[in-house]
């Protein structure tokens, strides 16, 4: 809608794109630990009226600009204090904790589609569409807000550390496992790279296929590409194994697919072109996010799996910088070419997580273990596979 109604640049655009990520980084690294400290309630609770604001600055686009950077910006922020503190509050909540991360899971995954589909719509047939979906979204984060009031508490506030004393070493010795190194690491780019060329990049390009239809074509886009993520969660468990990287290999062939198939549609100039690539590219997204987050479960130990898992969202959310980077270098070659050279880079990405697929594998299923203080770093554990000693920090 930006740009073919407000015919805002493609850069500018990105820009706006990306201070969403800017915010959300930082919510999603502190959610967690203010989360442990101050109670789950008294974290999201906050984020949710932190949302409704921002939305309704949002809807203050069309007298000022720089409202919408300050808007996505606190949406981003509001986003990543929700997804860790809601998540685990949801997971608390539930009788059955594996149930209730599959919950916060679907949950989640289901509001970015839905919300995407329904600004879509609202954009496309209902007046004033820079300010009403703003307006809505705004009402529904003040109704939420609403009814978390008498939702209990599960974790009472402490006045203590920020974090364990000792989860420190924990974390360092599941980030600097060589598997996630050259395995989980080089995958997750692909997770939000995959997702964001799909309704970031590519509707704009083909708005002049749908000169009528552009907010609801790129609604639609958005909400296919996500509910697909959803969709193949299923076969992801069913993908994943504890001796090969063959879910996150299988991931990213579908995300090189997915971008081979966008060039084609950006050269084609075909909106049907694009819905198959986000077919493609949200089945990437959600295979790599999924079998990502399950190396992260056999790498590190319970204690430090927030915290590792705090690291790879932030390495899979470099991804929202894709959008900006394809705007910034569009000048100097077209979006076939540099969508191209993005399966290239992910081929490239395909061919080194492959050779170390089966390498570092664990003995007795223990990915990561504690070590126990006053114990010598060459003493950790027992070597793992592929490699005579690889100490880790205690």
């Amino acid at each position: 809608m930006y740009r073919t109604e407000q015919h805002w640049p493609a850069v500018p655009v990105a820009a706006m794109f990306t201070m969403y990520l800017l915010g959300l980084l930082p919510g999603l690294l502190l959610g967690g630990p203010a989360a442990d400290r101050l109670g789950r309630r008294r974290v999201v609770r906050p984020a949710l009226a932190l949302s409704a604001a921002a939305s309704a600055l949002l809807a203050a686009a069309t007298v000022s600009e720089s409202a919408v950077y300050v808007s996505r910006l606190a949406t981003g922020a509001a986003a990543g204090l929700v997804l860790t503190a809601g998540t685990t509050w949801v997971r608390e909540l539930s009788a059955q904790p594996a149930a209730g991360a599959r919950l916060a899971t679907y949950a989640t995954a289901g509001g970015f589609a839905a919300g995407a589909l329904t600004a879509g719509v609202l954009a496309e047939w209902l007046p004033h569409p820079t300010v009403l979906p703003c307006l809505v979204h705004s009402l529904l984060a003040v109704l939420v807000l609403a009814a978390t009031r008498r939702v209990p508490e599960t974790a009472p506030s402490r006045r203590g550390a920020w974090v364990e004393p000792f989860s420190a070493g924990l974390y360092r010795a599941a980030v600097s496992h060589p598997r996630f190194v050259r395995v989980v690491l080089p995958a997750s780019p692909a997770v939000f790279t995959a997702s964001t060329v799909a309704y970031v990049v590519l509707p704009p390009l083909v708005a002049d296929r749908v000169p009528d239809h552009a907010p609801v074509f790129s609604g639609l886009v958005t909400a296919l590409t996500l509910a697909v993520g959803i969709a193949v969660q299923p076969l992801a468990d069913r993908l994943d194994h504890a001796h090969s990287a063959r879910a996150t290999l299988t991931a990213m062939v579908a995300v090189i697919g997915g971008l081979l198939v966008s060039a084609g549609a950006a050269y084609l100039d075909s909106a049907r072109l694009v819905l198959t690539a986000a077919v493609l590219l949200g089945a990437g997204y959600g295979l790599t996010l999924s079998s990502g987050l399950r190396e992260i479960e056999r790498l590190a130990p319970p204690k430090a799996r927030p915290s590792a898992a705090s690291l790879y969202h932030g390495a899979a959310y470099s991804g929202f910088l894709t959008p900006l980077l394809l705007a910034v270098t569009a000048g100097a070659a077209s979006y076939p070419a540099l969508l191209t050279g993005l399966a290239a880079v992910g081929l490239l990405c395909l061919v080194f997580t492959a050779r170390f697929s089966r390498r570092h594998l664990p003995d007795g299923g223990a990915m990561c273990r504690a070590v126990e203080p006053g114990r010598s770093r060459n003493t950790v554990g027992a070597p793992l596979r592929g490699e005579e000693s690889t100490p880790w920090d205690e």
